[in-house]
């Protein structure tokens, strides 16, 4: 893994990649601490074609920051992401196995983004404190984020990008691309959102499907999960710290003074070299 800090030839213009998931949300990585790499939406898109590129949910540039690294993220479409979780928690245990550390520092879009290792092949990353008003998720206009003025009554909560979660009786009967597409542009949302459909299983337990903006129906979703637990404690339908059951896997939340906490495991598939030819042709 080091291989990918001490690629320094600036006269090869291959750049090299990791393939990285959580839960089977799946990101393409690009370590951009010593040699920078321009990412555009039309570059985003083309690696992100399961088809003609890589494939990813979201794709994650490592660069130099305040903290001990900065991360931005981008999503299938080619738009940017202001958070990804499982991403995060995923490069935070690349950079301690890098490090030896246990404990670092990420910034992003977010601000700094604590993590650590949880042990047991675990990651915990503090996601922050929720943001809960209107015009910090945000809303167009002023509206009770506790239950929407849409359809099922969902919940409005900023995780450093817009989630609508739906608690309903059945997650699995909710057929999530149609309706994630159907609430991912609602005019609400100036900035699209993303779709939770979550079902309290019992005591601290949830089921939840995720549809994510710029992506479509994921595995997993870190930053949904967060919002989906911040959301069931304030509704009075859990506690603050809750299970949560993905189609990838579980994930375990704990909101705290501090943030959220998001615990989970994390998965380093490959490594591998984007071909110059491939990056030309986009440019």
């Amino acid at each position: 893994m080091r291989a990918m800090r001490d690629h320094t030839d600036t006269t090869d213009t291959t750049v090299p990649f990791m393939k990285m998931h959580g839960l089977g949300n799946d990101f393409v990585v690009v370590d951009a601490r010593v040699r920078a790499i321009s990412i555009t939406p039309a570059l985003a898109r083309a690696i992100g074609d399961r088809h003609r590129g890589v494939g990813f949910d979201q794709l994650a540039v490592i660069t130099p920051g305040t903290g001990d690294a900065h991360l931005t993220f981008y999503n299938a479409d080619g738009s940017t992401a202001g958070a990804c979780g499982n991403a995060s928690r995923c490069i935070a245990r690349y950079l301690m196995d890098e490090t030896g550390r246990d404990s670092l520092v990420l910034t992003t879009e977010r601000g700094e983004l604590a993590a650590r290792d949880a042990g047991d092949g675990l990651t915990s990353v503090n996601m922050g404190a929720p943001q809960l008003r209107w015009d910090e998720v945000p809303l167009a206009s002023e509206v009770d984020t506790l239950e929407l003025p849409i359809e099922g009554a969902p919940t409005a909560t900023g995780m450093g990008n817009p989630h609508c979660t739906f608690f309903v009786d059945d997650a699995e009967a909710v057929v999530l691309d149609q309706f994630g597409a159907r609430y991912e542009h609602h005019p609400l949302y100036p900035q699209r959102t993303n779709v939770q459909v979550a079902q309290v299983i019992g005591p601290n337990h949830i089921r939840m499907r995720v549809w994510e903006r710029g992506v479509g129906v994921t595995l997993a979703s870190g930053s949904s999960s967060c919002a989906t637990a911040v959301a069931a404690a304030r509704r009075g339908l859990t506690g603050r710290k809750v299970q949560i059951d993905l189609d990838g896997g579980t994930l375990w939340i704990d909101w705290r003074d501090d943030g959220v906490w998001m615990t989970g495991p994390t998965a380093h598939v490959f490594n591998g070299m984007f071909n110059p030819a491939f990056l030309n042709d986009i440019g």
